[in-house]
């Protein structure tokens, strides 16, 4: 294994056995052993990327996500990132990070997408990009859906992180993969492997363990939960979207720890293949 992949690996490893995080990994065996694919995962928690790269462990793969390039630029992690070969993604020259992942997916690579590209503050999956479909299509390669269910209970945006002891239950499910063909309608393939997704989050919420009290925070509106509704969070991410513009419209961007904060938590999301 590469030395830089495997000691972050055995890090992250010694981390979540220090705070008790209980996983629980069904259908490992769908993700290939060979060859390139495009793993999607849902998006609910700061920590998705690396509970996805533990699914893929037990076939041996090592996966390349994609992820914003303010991470690339952090003293500590961007080196890391830059030694586990994960791939930026620059929004202002989208084509550069779409052929880089291109050329890990042909180069035999499994590449990892967030096809809503931000986290969802609701928990429920928001509008998923075209992106990996367009990958998979011209790779030649099959899209791998993977949800992630728990993980917002550790650490998501707009609410504290909690990094102690909280032995959090964690399920991760892989479906088989999706074959895409070449001249694919990206449209489609994403509505398809979307309802799969929600398929599989379906039965990961049904098998987990109830939430109550403050734990609600962790559950959507339309299953008894006090996170936000679907459109209630779209309208919370398209007003700070709007705040982040105008800062840095302004200037004023990192005039204050305030915009710093905010900043650094929107590199920290993981993202997607930019729109062409």
């Amino acid at each position: 294994m590469e030395p830089v992949y495997a000691s972050v690996i055995g890090f992250a490893k010694g981390l979540f056995a220090a705070q008790g995080l209980r996983f629980t990994i069904l259908g490992a065996e769908n993700v290939p052993t060979t060859g390139g694919a495009v793993l999607v995962v849902n998006h609910t928690g700061y920590f998705d990327f690396a509970y996805a790269g533990l699914a893929a462990q037990p076939s041996g793969r090592l996966v390349r996500f994609m992820a914003k390039d303010g991470v690339f630029a952090h003293p500590v992690g961007g080196p890391l990132m830059r030694g586990m070969k994960h791939i930026p993604v620059d929004r202002a020259a989208g084509a550069d990070s779409y052929c880089a992942a291109l050329e890990a997916l042909r180069a035999g690579e499994v590449v990892g997408i967030f096809p809503e590209a931000t986290i969802s503050r609701s928990f429920e999956l928001k509008e998923f990009k075209t992106g990996a479909a367009r990958l998979a299509a011209e790779a030649g390669v099959p899209i791998v859906p993977l949800v992630i269910w728990g993980s917002q209970r550790v650490w998501s945006k707009g609410l504290p992180r909690r990094l102690g002891r909280t032995k959090v239950p964690i399920i991760m499910t892989i479906g088989e993969p999706v074959p895409v063909a070449a001249d694919a309608d990206p449209e489609q393939v994403t509505a398809e492997y979307k309802q799969v997704m929600a398929g599989l989050l379906d039965v990961a919420r049904a098998a987990y363990e109830p939430m109550t009290g403050s734990d609600l925070r962790y559950l959507p509106a339309s299953l008894g939960g006090t996170a936000p509704t679907l459109d209630e969070a779209t309208r919370l991410d398209a007003a700070e979207a709007e705040q982040r513009r105008a800062q840095r419209s302004s200037g004023s961007s990192g005039s204050s720890a305030a915009s710093e904060a905010s900043e650094a938590s929107e590199a920290s999301e993981a993202s997607e293949v930019p729109e062409e």
